[in-house]
């Protein structure tokens, strides 16, 4: 076996990163002939299917090409930028090292073909949709006309958008938090794609949307990971084994939300028996064997390359396992690409969904009653399972305090698990399933969400578990969770987000701004946007009672008449929003409540008044969870600070007291000189 001085002055024969370039381009070509040949099996039954007549090959066969190498570079710049964010240690001063500046540039070329091809697949969008050559529909006029009337091209024209300032940010950052910023746009920038096409349309499309949100999220983290890991192994990058195992855990972690995730979207679109007896079926049996190898083989023997990893022959066996598993990993995104040009079967045999399950995915045929809204379930696929991801990880994390002596308080236990506990019953239940077509049922959930949930979760100090269950990440280490989460809570943003006037106006102003501005209406046709406001809702009820009873401590610490008074200073506002629904003559949303044509809601205005009432009476509940948890909080701390005083006269024995006692005692004696 060659030395390791050998070793170091021979790179090429281990890898460089102009090899690594090689093996992109090889693995994007062998994708985009993957895509091209298997859209091939069934682009003419598609045309035929929606009537429409067949556009020619250049767009049959280029709109999968281009697909295939705008995924590719959005992967590859997804990958680059999670190596610099969470792989990579920045210098002390906060800015990037030599390795992670060589990512983030990376990740900036990646995003470019990116943004190109998301350009590129718009006119190819229009083209395939009207069943027109590519040509055709190059005119300006024509193009912009079909961009007004195709969601899918008004979506690639938003992720072209992102993606370049994607570039952009690339080009400037030299920051660590940048870094961090700079990948989370990146990762939004798939989220327009995601929210169109065949699984953002039809019946149960609220089920598919959520399995391909995981489904494409874990996709781009785990072929864009070991992307970047080989790359960086190439370059010989420094802490190659802190990176190559925290790969590890993401690709596990990756894999399993997309083996999951893709057998959901799967049957959400097809019975079991239609796997084998259509072409969808035969392309997702494809899919599911490219996985089931990937998960087995490149898992164990990733893993074997990691634990030797530290010896020269574990670069280069991660290097060769690295190269194998991308081409597999990039051939299985062109099998994805020929999967989403081929029309699912469930529109033959499951007939035509009617209109509420085309609005909402899915058919409400009976009014919400209250053993409806407790028991009639339809687990929310992203909000559901973070209610149960989040009661886990707290429950491992207090196993782990006890398993080394450490003890933790049970009532923040049970105010977590309170919490995650709304959380579930809020999106998953029959409040859940009715909140998209009741405006009533919608506003409890609203009231659960961001007056309920948020009080039992800054109750339970999540952040200070976390701080006790992580260990520092050590000296000359990249950071690990620990301190991540330190930067997080010290940092600009959580210091303005936590300001008492931004809480209040984040709290109470959304309220206003939601409902009374048309955008709440311009959102119900969405389901990205009901995503986005439960989001909303419970994230900006966190921000407003951490600082005020959080367990936690907040960046801006307030006095306790402070707390008290920001309480109170909400609930004028709360209490107007609940009113001014309740005596407004406008129903809000009323085009599609209408539309939704449910026979057992014959008063849409009553319905909305009923909501205000809600909102108006459910302010008051929060209130008093508040002011107990406040009184409480203040009882413990004037004992803990009895106790330090007790602790104190004990150690010095109550010098503190005896000197007082003889201040007054010279008061006392000067007095008497006086008057004598």
């Amino acid at each position: 076996m060659p030395s390791e001085t050998a070793l170091d002055k021979e790179p090429e024969r281990r890898g460089s990163p102009s090899s690594v370039g090689v093996l992109i381009v090889t693995a994007v070509v062998l994708a985009a002939v993957v895509a091209a040949a298997l859209t091939a099996l069934s682009a003419g039954a598609s045309y035929a299917l929606l009537g429409l007549p067949d556009p020619g090959p250049f767009t049959q066969y280029g709109l999968p090409v281009i697909r295939v190498i705008t995924e590719s570079g959005a992967v590859v710049s997804i990958g680059a930028l999670l190596l610099a964010a969470f792989g990579i240690p920045a210098q002390p001063s906060r800015a990037l090292a030599a390795d992670g500046y060589a990512a983030v540039r990376t990740a900036g070329w990646a995003a470019g073909v990116w943004c190109v091809g998301a350009v590129l697949m718009v006119p190819f969008i229009a083209a395939d949709a009207t069943g027109r050559p590519v040509g055709d529909v190059l005119d300006f006029e024509v193009l912009f006309g079909l961009i007004d009337a195709l969601e899918q091209a008004k979506a690639w024209l938003l992720t072209a958008v992102i993606a370049f300032v994607v570039v952009l940010a690339c080009r400037v950052v030299l920051s660590w938090g940048w870094t961090v910023v700079t990948f989370g746009l990146s990762l939004l920038a798939l989220f327009p794609v995601i929210a169109t096409g065949h699984s953002a349309s039809g019946g149960s499309h609220d089920i598919a949307t959520n399995s391909l949100l995981f489904h494409l999220f874990g996709a781009a983290l785990w072929v864009g990971g070991l992307v970047a890991l080989v790359a960086h192994a190439a370059r010989r990058g420094a802490h190659l084994p802190v990176v190559a195992r925290r790969y590890s855990l993401i690709a596990l972690v990756c894999w399993v939300a997309m083996a999951l995730s893709g057998v959901i979207n799967a049957f959400v679109r097809m019975t079991p028996e239609q796997l084998f007896t259509t072409d969808y079926g035969l392309l997702m049996l494809l899919k599911i064997a490219a996985l089931v190898v990937l998960g087995v083989f490149g898992y164990f023997q990733r893993r074997s390359a990691v634990q030797h990893i530290e010896e020269k022959t574990g670069v280069a066996a991660l290097l060769r396992l690295g190269a194998v598993e991308a081409l597999v990993m990039f051939a299985t995104i062109g099998i994805g690409v020929a999967l989403g040009r081929t029309p699912p079967p469930d529109g033959v045999v499951r007939g035509v969904p009617d209109r509420t399950e085309l609005l909402i995915g899915y058919p409400l045929p009976e009014p919400p009653t209250a053993f409806r809204l407790v028991f009639d379930w339809r687990f929310d696929l992203v909000y559901g399972t973070l209610a149960l991801a989040m009661a886990a990880l707290y429950l491992v994390g207090v196993r782990r305090l006890r398993k080394r002596g450490d003890s933790w308080p049970v009532g923040r236990t049970i105010a977590w698990l309170c919490g995650c506990a709304t959380l579930l019953v809020a999106t998953s239940s029959g409040i859940g399933k009715y909140a998209p077509a009741v405006f009533s049922v919608h506003m409890g959930q609203h009231m659960l969400l961001s007056m309920l949930a948020p009080v039992f979760l800054v109750l339970a100090g999540p952040t200070s578990l976390a701080l006790r269950v992580f260990k520092p990440a050590g000296k000359e280490q990249p950071p690990g969770p620990r301190e991540w989460l330190l930067a997080f809570v010290h940092s600009p943003v959580t210091r303005a987000l936590t300001n008492p006037i931004v809480a209040l106006v984040l709290f109470v102003g959304s309220f206003y701004a939601l409902y009374f501005t048309g955008l709440f209406e311009a959102a119900l046709t969405q389901h990205w946007a009901h995503l986005a406001m439960n989001a909303h809702f419970l994230l900006v009820g966190y921000i407003f009672y951490w600082p005020v009873i959080g367990v936690d401590p907040a960046p801006r610490q307030l006095p306790p008449m402070g707390k008290v008074g920001l309480v109170f200073a909400s609930m004028p506002f709360h209490a107007f929003f609940g009113i001014a629904l309740m005596m407004s003559s406008t129903v809000i949303g009323g085009d599609f409540y209408r539309g939704l044509d449910l026979p057992w809601i014959t008063d849409l205005l009553a319905d909305q008044r009923l909501g205000g009432g809600l909102a108006w009476a459910s302010g008051e509940v929060p209130l008093v969870v508040v002011m107990l948890a406040l009184l409480i909080q203040w009882s413990r701390a004037d004992n803990r600070a009895a106790r330090r005083i007790d602790r104190k006269a004990d150690a010095d024995g109550d010098a503190e007291l005896n000197a007082y006692n003889e201040m007054l005692k010279r008061l006392a004696d000067k007095d008497n000189q006086r008057s004598s």
